[in-house]
């Protein structure tokens, strides 16, 4: 009998402790009701309760997600969609998140679905297509402004997808390939017209090199034409008349000696023989004369 009465003093003294004394962890705070009167929040630590007097309730200081499930909305152009997103919340006041709402999750459920139907109902569809990024700062903002007298932020707003019709699907799909079709077009245009720029600078650059090569070619055949005339003249200076007499005189044994029977002779013809005469004239009068004084 001793022994079941020491025992059963054990239990409840084992069981007064534990609903005594509670360990709250960082991320955790511990709202205490005494007699059913708040006194705030406790922890982290080591928190010691009345029993039977204090009740304590957990509040969990973490971010938290809560997933919105698909939603049909109805756009500003009367086209129905259906989007489901998500939304990540954390405990800012742990008194009122537990006094001011009993169920904050189906709360914010309810505050989020009616929430988008307004918003989307201001968009149209393209917009809503095309700037989800605007929209979940829009439903962000919303919804904070209504869960902050719950103690709660709203963090995050992510639509993570949007389902239009089939026919606008349909749609979207022909639009999207008639625009990448008129790329293909732009971007073959836009080659073709750099090709032909490239080829007409080629022909240029290659019409001016020949332009080019061409002049100089003819400046090297004009030095040297002149450096020609500039070595016979030189040459000629260097040539008296008599030279002269006699290649004209080998000249004309040359046309002699062909088979043509008429030959132009050049009125300047015996002006060029008078040196070769007279120094023919001179020589034999200096022969004679020679002969002469011999005997």
């Amino acid at each position: 009998m001793n022994l079941f009465l020491i025992l059963a003093i054990v239990i409840v003294a084992i069981w007064l402790i534990t609903s005594a004394v509670k360990i709250v962890r960082e991320y955790q705070r511990l709202v205490v009701f005494r007699l059913g009167r708040a006194i705030g929040p406790k922890g982290p630590g080591i928190v010691l309760l009345i029993p039977f007097v204090d009740r304590p309730v957990w509040v969990d200081l973490r971010e938290v997600y809560l997933e919105v499930p698909k939603q049909t909305c109805i756009t500003k152009d009367n086209a129905p969609i259906d989007i489901d997103f998500l939304i990540y919340w954390k405990v800012v006041d742990p008194l009122s998140s537990v006094i001011q709402v009993s169920n904050f999750a189906g709360a914010s459920q309810g505050i989020a679905t009616t929430t988008l139907r307004a918003v989307i109902g201001d968009i149209m569809l393209d917009d809503v297509l095309a700037k989800r990024e605007q929209i979940n700062q829009v439903l962000r903002v919303k919804l904070d402004e209504v869960t902050e007298r719950w103690g709660v932020k709203v963090t995050t707003v992510e639509i993570r997808e949007i389902l239009p019709p089939k026919e606008v699907q349909a749609a979207m799909n022909r639009q999207l390939a008639a625009e990448r079709e008129r790329r293909a077009i732009v971007t073959q245009a836009d080659g073709q017209r750099e090709a032909a720029i490239k080829v007409a600078d080629g022909e240029r650059q290659a019409t001016i090199l020949r332009a080019e090569g061409d002049r100089q070619a003819a400046i090297l055949r004009a030095e040297g034409f002149s450096l020609a005339l500039e070595k016979i003249y030189s040459v000629a200076r260097t040539i008296d008349g008599k030279t002269m007499s006699l290649q004209y005189l080998e000249t004309l044994k040359t046309l002699g000696s062909g088979p043509a029977t008429k030959f132009v002779l050049p009125m300047e013809f015996t002006n060029l023989l008078r040196p070769f005469v007279g120094h023919t004239a001179e020589t034999v009068t200096s022969a004679v004369e020679a002969k002469g004084n011999t005997e």
